[in-house]
Parts: C-alpha cells; sequence; structure tokens
C-alpha cells in the first residue's frame, strides 16, 4: 500500500538540474550560496553503484548544501529501492528517478530516457521506492522518445508513474531522440513543447510538476509560475551564470534576498576550500565550477584565464584567489 505524505513540504520553484560531471558537491556548495532555498540535485548516481560500490563515499555532501536530492539511475526495482534507503539514510531530501537522460551509457545500462518506453517497469519501481522511503520519490523524464513524442504517449507515461505513486514530476520538454544526436544535441535540437507540461498540469492540477528546458532568466520562470507550474528547473544557464539562481530567488522566493557580490562568493569559497584542502581535495576541483563567477560582466575572461592558469596549478593553495580581487573589483565598478 502507498502512504500517504505530503509532496509539498519541499519548495519546488526553483531547482538547479542534475548535470554530470557538473553538479558535484563542490559546485553545489558554490550553488547554495546564491540561492538559500533552491532544491538542489546530484549527479545521477546508479543504483548499481551505491549498493555494490562504496555509498558512503558517493553520498557525501556538506549540511550546507540541503534541500538537496538524490537522483539514481537504474532499472531494477529491488536495487532502486536499496539505494533509495542508503540515500534517505544519508540526509537526502528527495529521491528522483533518471527516466530523461539520453546519453549512450545510460541506455546500454537500460536506465535513463529509454525507461520512457516501458511505463510498467516505472511504474514497479517507483513503487518499489515508495515502500522503501519515508520521503518523496520523483520522477525526471522527457516528453517522448525517438518517434513516440506525441502529448498521448507523455501524458500516458506521466499517468502510469504518478498513479504508482511518484510524488513529483519534472519535465524536460524535448523529445530524446537516441539515434543519432549526441547528449549535447538532444539539449538543443529537439524542439521544446512547454505546452505539453502546461497541458498536462491543467488535467492533474494537484499533481507538483516542474518544467526543465529553455528556461535563462527570471521573466521565463515567472511566466511558467504563472501558468501554474509549481517550479522550474534550470541546468547549465545556471552553471554557466550562477547570478541567475540568486535572481531566480529574488524573483520566485525572497523579494528581500540581495544578490552576492563575487567577491563576497570568493571569500566563502576561500573558508570552504580550506576545509577541504585538509582532506586532500585540490583546490581545481572546487574552481573549476567557479569559471561563471562573472558571466555576462566586464572581467569574465580574465577571471576564467585566472582561474586556468593559476588555481588550476598542482598544490595551489585556497588564497590563490584573493590575487584575482583586483579582477573582481573591476568588474564591480564597471
Amino acid at each position: 500500500m502507498i502512504r500517504a505524505r505530503d509532496p509539498g513540504r519541499l519548495d519546488r520553484r526553483v531547482s538547479v538540474a542534475p548535470m554530470m560531471d557538473w553538479t558535484d558537491r563542490h559546485c553545489r556548495y558554490l550553488h547554495r550560496l546564491y540561492a538559500p532555498h533552491a532544491l538542489l540535485y546530484t549527479e545521477m548516481i546508479t543504483a548499481a553503484a551505491l549498493v555494490r560500490g562504496d555509498a558512503a563515499r558517493l553520498l557525501e555532501h556538506d549540511p550546507a548544501e540541503h534541500p538537496l536530492a538524490l537522483q539514481l539511475g537504474g532499472s531494477d526495482p529491488a536495487e532502486l529501492a536499496h539505494a533509495a534507503g542508503l540515500g534517505a539514510a544519508a540526509g537526502y531530501a528527495e529521491i528522483n528517478l533518471n527516466c530523461g537522460c539520453p546519453s549512450d551509457r545510460v541506455k546500454s545500462g537500460a536506465f535513463g530516457a529509454c525507461l520512457m518506453l516501458d511505463p510498467p517497469r516505472v511504474a514497479e519501481c517507483v513503487r518499489a521506492m515508495r515502500a522503501a522511503v519515508d520521503r518523496p520519490v520523483t520522477v525526471k523524464c522527457r516528453i517522448g522518445i525517438d518517434a513516440r513524442d506525441d502529448y498521448g504517449f507523455f501524458a500516458d507515461f506521466a499517468g502510469a508513474v504518478l498513479e504508482a505513486g511518484a510524488d513529483a514530476l519534472i519535465v524536460h520538454a524535448r523529445t530524446a531522440i537516441l539515434a543519432g544526436l549526441s547528449p549535447k544535441e538532444n539539449r538543443e535540437i529537439p524542439p521544446l513543447k512547454h505546452e505539453y507540461v502546461y497541458r498536462l498540469k491543467g488535467e492533474r492540477a494537484d499533481t507538483p510538476i516542474v518544467l526543465n528546458g529553455g528556461l535563462a532568466d527570471p521573466a521565463a520562470a515567472r511566466a511558467a509560475i504563472a501558468r501554474g507550474l509549481d517550479g522550474v528547473m534550470i541546468g547549465r544557464a545556471a552553471y554557466h551564470r550562477p547570478a541567475l539562481l540568486a535572481e531566480l530567488e529574488r524573483e520566485l522566493i525572497d523579494r528581500e534576498w540581495a544578490i552576492p557580490d563575487p567577491i563576497e562568493i570568493v571569500e566563502r569559497m576561500v573558508g570552504y576550500a580550506h576545509g577541504q584542502a585538509r582532506r586532500g581535495v585540490r583546490l581545481h576541483s572546487i574552481t573549476r565550477h567557479m569559471h561563471g563567477l562573472l558571466g555576462g560582466r566586464d572581467g569574465a575572461r580574465a577571471w576564467r584565464r585566472f582561474l586556468s592558469d593559476m588555481a588550476g596549478r598542482p598544490g595551489a593553495p585556497p588564497e590563490t584567489l584573493f590575487s584575482a580581487l583586483p579582477i573582481l573589483k573591476r568588474a564591480a565598478a564597471a
């Protein structure tokens, strides 16, 4: 039996998409400085890796990252249930099932976007995960896959997973083309069909539904919320210009929130890097996520060059970042 729960306890108005090789714990710590209330997601972690590998290392995160969701990849209900339990025990606020990633690596593992072709299997996975944890279980998907890009296919898939107990649906509003397009092309070439997501919300008003894809500014996010959606999920636009997260925090959540100054961000990251250095983490592992600090502002190129030339050196101490203060101050004055 599916237990009743309150899926609205997490604020879904702003979230950051799970991005392989990008949204690791250092990236998430940085993003949290910009948006105190955004729901952050891990990179996709396969259920098999958690169940059979070093779960403690894979699930490690800083308490400052919360609210934080764990995204799992897999298609075996028992394995996913076990992995979900590990995630819940590690303190994650939500467990998300990946049904949207179009990469060959994911396809060969029988999970990701290809799962949309097997709604009964996804429903079984959702039921197993829900039975294993006491927190929201959600699904991230596309609107279709290959030639199956009609609204009826999307609505049937959504119905199957929601009726199985999924607490929310996060939809990248493009079709996944597994034959012929790379993962990068799949983020750009298939046309956006936001209307599919709005239509689904109209039919399932009580279901939390979050829109992902093609949202690159506060006006677009505000328009999506105005049309009844429960939230927006931002991916690469936020990674390349994290100040966008602060703008969304102010626009959609806290009107009093002030966009952090880049110098303040650097000071906070130096403190964080000191703690990580004591654990053997190289500065570059942290600063590789900071290239967008001046995104869209004067000095952006000089800042990126500094990070590549100075902060990327083996053994560079956290204080290396302070030598870039002139670049940041010029940007602030421009």
